[in-house]
């Protein structure tokens, strides 16, 4: 019975022969037969249409390396032949190709050596896949990824200057006193919100705090500008550290009911200059981790702060205030708890803590402001992944023989 579906005349192996031959012919892929040293025995009409030759001006008249770019050539010479010759294959090479008018296409080659009976090398089959789409894509992917790490670059700048403009450009020189300051930033694509100052109050007096805002990114940025001058403006009537953070418990407390995390920890404190050399120091705090005080002597000790609500987070806050002598060859420092959090290593599951900062204290002491903030610098970058936030260094020294 005769199938309808095709002509009568036409058998299933005239059909499969004819297919192969067509199949071979017009493969979407370009095939190639070469001799070792290279001459091309047959080529399919794929390759040639892409390369815009006839048949007769390839078989039996060029060599592979004859439809290569100067590149091609030279990868082909140095890399593509030795690989042949040792494993009798090689797979997914990125090729260059020299069309007949002069144009490179980029190919991804597969040859395989074809041996003859007795086993010896007798020519080389080739099958070469038009990558143009393909390098145009990794092109594509190649400048997407180089846009994208220029727009990172200007936002991490446009962060840093802002961040920069949260705090102080630099420290202010006091009469008596050694004052040092860090930032230590743990996601440069993150804003901070840690914060510090120092400033004059008159008659001998100044002013210093230090915070820690919820939360990052524009949010905390505006939280933490907010937070830094209101407490400057709360110093300057001198009602002392502890009116200075209810005033700002007050302003948070009226900006809003907390949906974007309004609140913050911070120390606040006054340094009066004393006639016999040195300062005496008030310190107030609001749910902040207390300052570490080394003492000339070798000692070293936690300002007594404890407990304190955060400043902003409940309607009746609490705040500590603690009282001491700073003499010379004394420093304090005042530091955020990006310090005493930071992590033993990615994702370890011990933190500093305040004992551990308390025995670096005590090996570091006596040391100055310079020397202290330096150490602890050392110790972030030490401890490197493991400082999960960013951490904020105030270090207030008085300079031992000072009068």
């Amino acid at each position: 019975m005769t199938d309808e579906r095709r002509p009568a005349d036409l058998t299933y192996p005239s059909l499969l022969e004819d297919s192969a031959e067509d199949l071979y012919e017009h493969a979407p892929c370009g095939y190639l037969s070469t001799l070792l040293d290279g001459s091309v025995l047959r080529a399919n009409g794929t390759l040639l249409g892409w390369l815009g030759y006839r048949r007769e001006e390839v078989v039996g008249r060029l060599s592979f390396t004859d439809l290569l770019s100067v590149g091609g050539k030279i990868y082909y010479e140095t890399h593509y032949a030795p690989l042949l010759r040792m494993q009798g294959q090689a797979g997914g090479i990125a090729l260059e190709l020299r069309t007949a008018a002069g144009e490179r296409l980029p190919v991804l080659a597969t040859s395989v050596v074809k041996p003859d009976r007795q086993g010896r090398p007798l020519l080389v089959r080739t099958t070469l896949f038009d990558a143009r789409d393909r390098r145009a894509y990794e092109r594509e992917l190649l400048r997407a990824r180089q846009e994208l790490e220029r727009e990172r670059a200007r936002l991490q700048k446009v962060l840093a200057t802002l961040q920069r403009s949260l705090l102080p450009p630099s420290l202010p020189d006091v009469p008596g006193l050694e004052a040092v300051a860090h930032y230590h930033t743990a996601a440069p694509d993150d804003l901070g919100g840690d914060f510090y100052d120092l400033f004059e109050l008159g008659g001998g007096r100044w002013c210093f705090f230090l915070g820690d805002v919820c939360g990052k990114g524009p949010a905390a940025a505006a939280l933490t500008s907010l937070a830094r001058y209101t407490l400057r403006a709360a110093a300057l009537p001198g009602p002392g550290p502890a009116a200075m953070l209810e005033t700002l418990h007050q302003t948070l407390q009226e900006r809003g009911d907390g949906a974007d995390c309004g609140y913050c920890t911070a120390l606040a404190g006054v340094l009066t200059r004393l006639a016999g050399g040195g300062f005496d120091v008030v310190v107030a705090a609001g749910g902040h981790p207390p300052a570490l005080l080394l003492r000339a002597d070798g000692a070293a000790e936690y300002l007594d702060t404890p407990g304190g609500t955060p400043v902003g987070l409940l309607s009746e806050p609490e705040f500590v205030t603690a009282r001491a002598r700073l003499a010379p060859g004394d420093t304090l420092l005042l530091y955020t708890d990006g310090l005493t959090d930071a992590r033993a290593g990615p994702g370890g599951p011990d933190r500093l803590g305040d004992d551990a900062l308390l025995d670096f204290g005590r090996r570091l002491a006596p040391a100055g402001p310079a020397r202290l903030v330096e150490a602890v610098v050392d110790l972030l970058e030490e401890l490197g992944p493991g400082v999960e936030d960013d951490t904020a260094l105030l270090a207030l020294g008085v300079p031992r023989g000072t009068g």
